[in-house]
């Protein structure tokens, strides 16, 4: 029975990490309020701070197996496992979903952002001055995020290893989307998009036997972007795990109303009833970026009309509700279990 629980909860650790992922990669949401609201977030975060100089001593000591223990291995290994399949597989068909049904994809992300909302919202009774100075900072901060326009593609390496270090905000930061920050620094196709579909076509190409790619500048260029990205992640991961932690620790309630700020403020971000306005050219044509694609310029948000296609919007609003409080749920009973 012990054996049958531990292999539950280790598939339930991967399907958290695919959660996280496919979060991180939809700009508006974070990754961090799947953490939040299924109640492994903290965990997360300690965990992470587990990433330190002891750890490190530990690794270059050959003590692979009190490494392992001391940063809480098998519940990081799971959850970025299932993060790493994520960006392979479900972000996949997430890219589809919005390029084909986005209102609907929208409009599930929305319902799930007001979920969270009432489930933070719900257990936190400590509003004092600060608490509340600390939401409408949170919320004003989200607000301002959503309305900035988006910069031009920049593919220097040090820029991009900035990008890194932001991206994973999302994951330790919930309300605070790391991929909706790409869009604005311009990166997002180039690191999101481009770069992976690099890799992906480098190990299509090494287990097909053909390593022509060296010899490609592009692919090269590509993979170099890739590389330096995925460096400045793991130091954003583990940086600001040790700044939250402390936070966490020292200022709990303060952080959690911060956080219910951004989140609320995120709702902007995530409005399904959005056109996305691209940049032209003076000759009235789409003004492409390096890779090809159109560059954003900024997203008109509307009021939608009462017509069939609302209606299943809000249906579909109501269905991201329901995965929080389904998520709600199940992090509630694990936690009774333990």
């Amino acid at each position: 029975m012990e054996s049958t629980r531990t292999l539950t909860d280790k598939i339930f650790l991967v399907l958290k990490g695919l959660g996280m992922g496919a979060a991180n990669k939809v700009p508006g949401v974070s990754g961090g309020v799947v953490a939040f609201v299924a109640g492994f977030y903290e965990e997360f975060i300690y965990s992470l701070k587990k990433v330190n100089q002891n750890a490190f001593k530990l690794l270059l000591n050959g003590r692979l197996k009190s490494f392992y223990r001391y940063i809480n291995g098998r519940f990081l290994s799971l959850l970025f496992l299932g993060m790493l399949i994520s960006y392979f597989s479900i972000s996949k068909i997430l890219d589809y979903l919005i390029v084909h049904y986005e209102l609907y994809v929208w409009s599930v992300f929305f319902g799930m952002i007001i979920g969270s909302i009432y489930y933070i919202n719900k257990d936190f009774k400590v509003w004092n001055f600060k608490t509340v100075m600390a939401l409408t900072i949170g919320i004003l901060a989200g607000i301002s995020i959503s309305f900035l326009n988006p910069a031009k593609e920049n593919d220097n390496l040090w820029f991009v290893f900035f990008c890194g270090i932001i991206s994973v905000s999302g994951m330790t930061l919930p309300g605070f989307s790391g991929s909706f920050i790409l869009i604005l620094l311009g990166n997002y196709v180039l690191l999101l998009v481009d770069s992976v579909n690099a890799l992906y076509d480098t190990f299509a190409n090494i287990f097909k036997g053909d390593f022509s790619f060296i010899s490609d500048k592009e692919r090269i260029r590509m993979l170099k972007v890739l590389a330096v990205f995925t460096i400045g992640s793991v130091t954003g991961l583990v940086t600001f795990s040790h700044v939250l932690s402390y936070i966490l620790k020292h200022f709990k309630d303060i952080t959690t109303a911060t956080i219910l700020g951004f989140i609320i403020g995120s709702l902007g971000v995530v409005w399904p009833w959005k056109k996305t306005i691209y940049k032209l050219n003076n000759d009235g044509s789409f003004l492409l970026d390096s890779s090809g694609e159109k560059i954003v310029e900024f997203y008109k948000r509307y009021v939608p009309q009462f017509e069939t296609e609302t209606y299943l919007a809000i249906t579909f609003i109501f269905f991201g509700i329901a995965i929080v409080l389904a998520l709600e749920w199940y992090g509630q009973k694990t936690r009774q279990i333990k």
